[in-house]
């Protein structure tokens, strides 16, 4: 590191560096610690500086990974503002997808990591991100239950939608999309004080208390 740089700044451009890397070693090497440490060593960096930028391994890897679809699906929509609430929600997810599916030989090892039992948590909360950025994005202001609701849904559109995309196809994802976007418009029935069902309700719980912690469930 240049002794005159911004720490900070440093540590951000050597990230999306490891990244990089990261992106040709994993189709091979799978999302492993070594893989991780591989990549470090590709990107230019000491064993010790790989260790700083990715204390968490394939972890902050995979964190760094799902951050950078987030940022490049917002960046690639349009102004909502025109929009109907269900063209946002459509336009946000397929957005989503098509950012993961441009980097698809290494997120198929990346889905398959965060899908280890020891790594679901990471995948839920990495999910619960993404529904956030797409959601404001959208606009959304709730900040009652709604507002966990809402991304419980989206993520779980998100994720099997990804999925499919990166088995079957485009065509096979945006089908799947469509038959499910009605699901999503379902929060105005919790608007208007309808009751979701217990079994969402502990799904929105379990998501919200690893996105914010265990205050969720008393707030929702």
């Amino acid at each position: 590191m240049d002794t005159n740089d911004d720490p900070e700044a440093w540590l951000r451009r050597a990230e999306q560096a490891v990244l990089d890397a990261a992106l040709v070693r994993a189709p091979d090497m799978g999302w492993t610690s070594a893989m991780a440490v591989s990549a470090a060593a590709d990107a230019g960096f000491s064993p010790g500086e790989g260790e700083l930028i990715l204390p968490r391994g394939p972890a902050d890897l995979a964190a760094l990974l799902s951050r950078r679809h987030d940022a490049a699906a917002v960046a690639a929509l349009p102004d909502p503002a025109g929009l109907k609430i269900r063209q946002r929600i459509r336009s946000a997810l397929k957005a989503r997808i098509e950012a993961a599916a441009a980097d698809a030989p290494a997120v198929r090892r990346w889905s398959g990591w965060l899908a280890l039992p020891p790594n679901a948590g990471l995948g839920l909360s990495l999910a619960w991100e993404s529904a956030d950025s797409l959601w404001r994005w959208a606009g959304d202001v709730a900040a009652d239950e709604n507002h966990y609701s809402k991304r419980a849904i989206l993520a779980g559109i998100l994720v099997p939608a990804l999925a499919i995309r990166l088995r079957s196809g485009e065509a096979e994802s945006d089908a799947f999309l469509d038959a499910r976007i009605a699901n999503v418009m379902s929060f105005e029935a919790w608007k208007a004080g309808r009751d979701p069902g217990a079994p969402l309700r502990r799904l929105v719980e379990a998501l919200g208390r690893l996105r914010y912690g265990s205050s969720v469930s008393r707030q929702a």
